[in-house]
Formats: structure tokens, C-alpha cells, sequence
């Protein structure tokens, strides 16, 4: 399987627009998990992804027909900038449809460079769909993002690079995965020439396209994706990445946003750049690797796919950091509601920092309070603080991994209230201007909103907490009516930092 894309990866004559990018050493992160890793600078591309690269291959061997007739892509941004740019060089005349959701630096960056803007949809699938119905009615050459031989033999030149520039030994490459085209193009080329070399893909975890496929053994279409990483918001695998693929990779890893932002932040702390979510999938999972098999003193080598990132996201992904890194942990202590209680707390606490403390008035006799506390990376510390404050006769809840309250019961002001048949729920929608308000119309009305709170800083979707007293004879009905929204939502009505805190 590998051969067959050598000659390709190696006949790509990309180098008039594209760059080789640097294969960086990273001492900090290196310091902190015991490796010698480097960094892949794709995000130092004259697009700011290596995006670059596969779509200026393949317009570079489309016949002068086709290009006559122009060329259209679907795109949540990086393959835009990179056939944007690619048509320019060429005078080729380009259309590329974006979903809705894709941050404005790269729509703008798309524009500048030439090509005609659509935008159509909340996710990649959507504006592929919308894509092939123009190449139907205008008979426009379409340009995949991924899953095309001549895209992948383009993206592939990044794992030639990588062996030319560390001719030493190298443990593990870790390759970012949304459609599967620079994972296909690397993987390929590294079995081929070094097959002792470890290729590991890597995937935000909502959107694991590729997992779902090697589990299945066969290509399927997630239910639904998350688009915080929208560089790699693909609900289905390529036919043809996953065909090369499942032939030349070791093994599949999944990282959250948590972990997507602290790599964000290793990056930042290396090399003062910031990488998109999908820049640093890979040094994410590069870390959990680390993490997980306890190695020490190897060589392992991950892609910084890419850099556009809108300011205004930087905001929520530093707030994630902290949870990403596990530097602060959050719990829900419950306290005798009489003076000198806090007092005490905080002596049973020791010497550590509180990074939050919220506390509202619920009755006379107890008080729960949200306390965030800085924490060390060691695995027991979480565990540790929950054993210290029960000897000391405080009922405690570890609330870190609790998205309601990392999301928003920490936000919120109020407490509790005794609301007849309430119930909550959590929603997740594409942001865009006109959404929350498209929301409440479709959500509001037939029963009474009796909570609400909207958070949304620069992220791809916007997220809700809602209180609504709903009958228990017409929750069907409400269980339908958010089927056909179509959002992701959640029932966190028995969600114990509502429970202890708003209910």
C-alpha cells in the first residue's frame, strides 16, 4: 500500500508556492515529558496550515481544461486559504464553500486572496453537499479537501520532509486527523522509507471519524461533530485516506478540548505562536501518549497543522487550559451554615490556592459552596483533596469533569429556588449571528422558561443551560420537539451541580 503514493509524494513539484517548514526542537515540553520532541511548523505556511501543499499538487496537475472552467471546494477553512492561494498563483478562478461556523479570519483570509465565498451550512458535510450541487450546475472541477490521491501525495510531503530534516532514529510520528489527508500522505511515506517509525493518528474525540472506522471496520457517519476543532469537523472518514490508513498507522487517540488547549498553550510557550485547536491535536495526543505508556528519552515528532485561530476564541481556550493541564480542580464542599465556618474550611484546606469561591444563602442550616482550587499534575491530588476535607467532616463532590459546572454554574449568580416540575437541560448550537434568538424562538412558548444561561466566547458553538417546568405528561412531547432542532443537548436534570447549587 505505501509504494504505490512514494512516487507520487515524491513528484510533487509544490515548492514554488509552498515552503519546507522547520522541524523545530520544543524544550519545555520536551523537559516536562521526559522526550526529546519536536515540532512540525505547518502553521509557518504562507497559509498558515499545510493545506498548501496538497491543494496547489493537485490544481498543478489538473488538465488546462479543467482549469479553465474553475475550480470549487468545500471547506471549513484551511483547504480554502490553501486553493485560494494556489489560484491566484495559477489564475484559476476559485469558489469555496464554508460552513457558517468557520471563524471570520478565515473566511476574510479566503477572500483576499481572490476566491469567491459561499457560505452554506454549520459543518463541513453541509457545505461539501452544497459544493457538488454547483459543480452539477455550473460543472466547476471540484477540489476535495482530503480524499483525493493527488491531495494526499501533496499532504505527504510533510512526512517526507520530517525524515530529510531528522535523518536520526524516530519513535513516533503523531499526524492530526479530520478527513484523513495529511494522516494518509504521512503515514504512507514514513512505512515506506522507515517502517520501525510509529505513525499515530490523532483525533478531537467528537469528532473521531477514523476511530469509529477502525472500530466498525468500516467507514460510518458520526451521529453528530464537534466543531470546536472545526479544522477537523468531518462526520465521515475518506474513502480513499481510510483505505491507506488502515494499512500504515499503529493506532488511533482521542483528545478533549481541555487537552487541545493546553497543548495550544505548550505550543505558545515553545515558540510564542498560537495554534488553532487542530494545530495542536497532535501534541495533545502526543501527551497522552506519554502519559499513558510512561516512556521516557524517545524521539517523538508532532505536526502543528495550522494557525488561524479568531482572537476573540483565545479567551474560552485559556479558561480550558487549567482544566487541560489539570492545574485546577473544582468541588462542591458542603459547609454548616453558622460563623466562623469559611474560616475553618479554609484552615482544613492547608496551604493551597483557592483559584474560586462562590457561595450563595440557601437555608439555616448549610451552605454549599463552588470552590476551585490550583492543583499539581499528579494524578492522586484531586483524590487527596477529597480524603482531606472528608476526615475533616465535609461532605464533598469532585466536580472536574462536570461540564455544567465548568460551563456554567460557575458564571452564574442566584441559588437555589423551589420551581414545580422543572427540569434542565444543556444544549450545544452552531454559533453564528441570529442564532441564540433562532433558538429561543424554537425552544420558547409552549412551556415556561424558568432558568436560562447563554456563554459564548469567540468558541464555534454556543452553549446553554435552560430550566423549564415541563408536566410529566408532556415530556415526550418536549423530548420530541428538541429531537427535530437537531442540536446536541444533554438531560442534566439529576446533574449534581445543579442539584447542589440552582435546584
Amino acid at each position: 500500500m505505501p509504494q504505490t503514493y512514494l512516487k507520487r509524494i515524491l513528484d510533487a513539484r509544490i515548492y514554488d508556492l509552498a515552503i519546507e517548514t522547520p522541524l523545530e526542537s520544543v524544550p519545555l515540553i520536551s523537559i516536562r515529558t521526559g522526550n526529546n520532541v519536536l515540532l512540525k511548523r505547518e502553521d509557518l505556511q504562507p497559509v498558515f496550515s499545510f493545506k498548501i501543499r496538497g491543494a496547489y499538487n493537485k490544481l498543478r496537475l489538473l488538465s488546462e481544461e479543467a482549469r479553465k472552467v474553475g475550480v470549487i471546494a468545500a471547506s471549513a477553512g484551511n483547504h480554502a486559504q490553501g486553493l485560494a492561494l494556489a489560484a491566484k498563483h495559477m489564475g484559476v478562478a476559485a469558489t469555496i464553500v464554508m460552513p457558517r461556523t468557520t471563524p471570520a479570519i478565515k473566511v476574510d483570509a479566503v477572500r483576499r486572496r481572490g476566491a469567491k465565498v459561499v457560505l452554506m451550512g454549520d459543518a463541513y458535510d453541509e457545505a461539501a453537499a452544497h459544493a457538488k450541487k454547483l459543480v452539477e450546475e455550473k460543472g466547476l472541477t471540484y477540489i476535495h479537501p482530503f480524499d483525493d490521491p493527488d491531495v494526499i501525495a501533496g499532504q505527504g510531503t510533510v512526512g517526507m520532509e520530517i525524515l530529510r530534516q531528522h535523518p536520526g532514529d524516530i519513535d513516533v510520528v503523531f499526524v492530526p486527523v479530520g478527513g484523513g489527508g495529511l494522516c494518509a500522505g504521512v503515514a504512507a511515506y514514513i512505512k515506506h522509507v522507515r517502517p520501525e517509525t510509529k505513525v499515530i493518528a490523532v483525533e478531537a474525540e467528537d469528532s473521531a471519524c477514523l476511530k469509529l472506522a477502525m472500530d466498525k471496520k468500516r467507514r460510518a457517519v458520526l451521529p453528530s461533530v464537534g466543531i470546536f476543532a472545526e479544522g477537523v469537523a468531518v462526520a465521515q472518514i475518506g474513502k480513499e485516506t481510510y483505505r491507506v490508513i488502515k494499512e500504515c498507522i499503529d493506532e488511533v487517540i482521542t483528545v478533549n478540548t481541555d487537552e487541545m488547549c493546553a497543548a495550544i498553550k505548550d505550543i505558545f510557550e515553545d515558540t510564542r505562536s498560537i495554534a488553532e485547536p487542530a494545530g495542536a491535536l497532535s501534541l495533545a495526543g502526543l501527551k497522552k501518549y506519554v502519559a499513558r505508556t510512561g516512556c521516557v528519552d524517545k524521539t517523538l515528532i508532532a505536526i502543528d497543522s495550522g494557525a488561524n485561530t479568531n482572537f476573540d476564541r483565545l479567551r474560552y481556550i485559556s479558561e480550558r487550559t487549567e482544566f487541560g493541564e489539570k492545574r485546577e480542580a473544582i468541588f462542591a464542599v458542603t459547609l454548616p451554615e453558622k460563623p466562623g465556618a469559611y474560616k475553618k474550611f479554609c484552615k482544613d484546606l492547608g496551604k493551597r490556592n483557592i483559584t474560586e469561591f462562590n457561595y450563595r444563602y440557601a437555608d439555616n442550616q448549610q451552605a454549599h459552596i463552588f470552590v476551585g482550587l490550583q492543583i499539581t499534575p499528579d494524578k492522586n491530588d484531586r483524590e487527596d483533596i477529597v480524603n482531606t476535607l472528608t476526615k475533616g467532616g465535609y461532605d464533598v463532590v469532585d466536580m472536574t469533569d462536570n461540564e455544567v459546572a465548568k460551563l456554567h454554574v460557575r458564571y452564574m449568580v442566584g441559588g437555589h429556588a423551589t420551581v414545580p416540575d422543572e427540569i434542565v437541560y444543556r444544549f450545544e448550537f452552531p454559533e453564528r449571528p441570529g442564532a441564540l434568538m433562532e433558538f429561543l424562538t424554537k425552544i420558547a412558548g409552549r412551556w415556561n422558561i424558568s432558568m436560562f444561561h447563554y456563554r459564548n466566547h469567540g468558541a464555534a458553538f454556543g452553549r446553554v443551560l435552560v430550566g423549564m417546568q415541563v408536566p410529566k405528561g408532556e415530556r415526550k412531547d418536549l423530548k420530541d420537539l428538541l429531537d427535530e432542532l437537531n442540536y446536541t443537548y444533554w438531560d442534566e436534570t439529576q446533574n449534581e451541580a445543579y442539584s447542589f447549587f440552582l435546584g
